[in-house]
């Protein structure tokens, strides 16, 4: 699965809201795939929405297909569209 986020990056960063990342970076803490400083890093390190969302991005694929899997999931309940959109569901 971390190849299916490798495979969809361009277009995940290009078309993620700034509230979804929000979304997704708390569903993420939630589920112990990120930590405190993981989130924080994203949040007060990017400034831009496209670089917060590939930092999300390369952040969970780094850490295997496990963490992939939950943001994949977390991604279809909060955005169905462009879960959709992002043809993940193959």
């Amino acid at each position: 699965m971390a190849d299916a986020l490798k495979n969809i990056r361009s277009k995940f960063v290009n078309s993620v809201s700034k509230e979804v990342i929000h979304q997704l970076l708390d569903d993420l803490l939630e589920d112990q795939v990120l930590n405190d400083g993981e989130v924080e890093h994203i949040k007060e390190g990017a400034s831009m929405r496209a670089e917060k969302a590939r930092s999300l991005m390369d952040m969970v694929r780094k850490k295997g297909d496990a963490a992939s899997n939950t943001m994949i999931k977390r991604l279809k309940e909060r955005d169905p569209v462009l879960f959709k959109d992002l043809d993940l569901d193959s």
